[in-house]
């Protein structure tokens, strides 16, 4: 199998899914004969070929990154959430949340333009199996806002697909198809890969040779 087969092979397998897919369950697809760094290498591709045709790959771990800084700093505004991460948080992102029910607005910051306040509602600890928030686990010993939210990080495949992005310049760029976060001994990032619905189907790159993994 070339390099454009195993695109279409996983292009459709991503558009044709209703929940997010991870890396295993799409090296499946080929009966784990293409390693994993081959699967992420074409899902990159894949990113970089559905730009602007109304489909973006999305990851996981800048979810669940915004949403520890909510549940560890809340109040907080989406301008506070894009200070603490350095970029441009992606309204589908915070979209995601709400529509999990583990984020919902609670009033609006008295300040120019009056930004919501954001915050983690009761099913979010519900989810966690917790009653309050000061039995949040705690944060990496290097001070990241990736806890060990097991309960949760089970769940995020679950989190429905999102609508086509309208793009903007300002806007956060689509991360990597995959959760290839910065490892950590302690939370090892999960590989999960979301896929929005399209508005029309991407073109496949030029056929190559598939690497030899």
């Amino acid at each position: 199998m070339n390099t454009q087969e195993a695109k279409r092979v996983l292009e459709t397998a991503l558009i044709c899914a209703s929940q997010a897919l991870s890396v295993a369950e799409l090296r499946r697809l080929f009966d784990d004969t293409i390693a994993a760094d081959t699967v992420r290498a074409l899902l990159d591709e894949l990113r970089s070929d559905w730009q602007e045709r109304g489909v973006e790959l999305v990851r996981l771990a800048p979810v669940l990154e915004t949403l520890a800084i909510i549940a560890y700093r809340q109040p907080v505004t989406r301008g506070d959430i894009e200070e603490i991460r350095g970029v441009v948080v992606n309204a589908q992102i915070i979209r995601q949340l709400e529509d999990r029910g583990w984020v919902e607005v609670i009033g609006h910051r008295e300040a120019p333009g009056r930004p919501a306040l954001l915050a983690t509602t009761a099913q979010f600890l519900d989810d966690l199996g917790l009653k309050t928030l000061d039995a949040l686990p705690p944060l990496g010993e290097r001070g990241d806002m990736l806890p060990n939210f097991d309960g949760l990080q089970q769940r995020l495949p679950e989190i429905e697909s999102l609508e086509a992005p309208q793009a903007t310049p300002q806007q956060e760029a689509p991360d990597p198809a995959v959760t290839d976060a910065e490892p950590d001994e302690h939370h090892p990032p999960s590989e999960t890969t979301e896929v929005v619905q399209p508005a029309s189907m991407p073109r496949s790159a030029p056929e190559g040779a598939l690497p030899n993994d």
